[in-house]
Parts: structure tokens; sequence; C-alpha cells
């Protein structure tokens, strides 16, 4: 926790002195502020790299022992949505049957590809108007 509260407060102090630089210079109060955010991002990507790596360990670490204490913790949105989207790829891949959390789901018969659109009837060129209707 220690290093993510670093990590923000040097770059809102580094946010900050840079607003208040531009700002001297008569340069707007919200574009020196949105300059002076941007700025304080690619000074912070170029020289910041020991505190955000730390930052980021610890947020993983904490992750981790999240984990490691909730393991069955699961998603059904995710996983619905996971098992919706391997049907899908079986379809496209021609496969008709995919094992989904432990049942079969078949494809729907009556979904038509591009390859099983039904055929046009042929047009007749007495029964069409001059305008193509």
């Amino acid at each position: 926790m220690r290093e993510m509260a670093l990590f923000a407060v040097i770059r809102l102090v580094l946010w900050a002195g840079i607003w208040w630089v531009l700002t001297l210079f008569d340069i707007g109060v919200m574009l020196a502020g949105v300059l002076a955010a941007l700025i304080a991002m690619l000074i912070s990507i170029l020289f910041l790299n020991r505190v955000r790596d730390a930052a980021a360990m610890r947020w993983k670490a904490a992750d981790d022992k999240r984990r490691e204490r909730h393991p069955d913790d699961v998603d059904e949105d995710a996983e619905a949505e996971d098992s919706f989207l391997d049907a899908e790829a079986a379809a496209a891949d021609g496969t008709h049957g995919v094992e989904v959390t432990g049942t079969s789901r078949a494809t729907d018969a009556s979904h038509s590809g591009p390859g099983e659109l039904p055929e046009l009837p042929a047009e007749d060129p007495e029964n069409t108007s001059a305008d193509g209707r």
C-alpha cells in the first residue's frame, strides 16, 4: 500500500508543479491542467520505473493473496459468455457439438451461415416495371 500511495503522491506533486509553471506562462488554467497531466504522465513513464514497478508488484501480491483466499469465486456471467463464444467458434469451425461445463451443446440448426443462404427466385422480366421494382 505504501508503494501505491508514494507513486500517487509523486505523480500528483509532479502534476501540480508542472501546472503551476504552465499557469505562470499564462497558458490558461484548463489547458495548463491538460498539458500538465500529459507531461506528468510522460515523466512518470520515463523516470519513475522503480516506484511504478514496486507499486505494481505490491498490487499483484495483494491480488494473488485474494485469489488464494477465495479460489472458488466464479463469475457466472463470464462463464456464460465464454461458453457462448466457444459454441460460436465451434460453429464457425464446422463442428456441431461443443463440450461446455460438462454438457454437450449443439449449434442451432435453424441458423443460416453465409454459405447456407436460401436461393432467391429468378426475376420475371415481364412483371417488372420500368423503374426496376
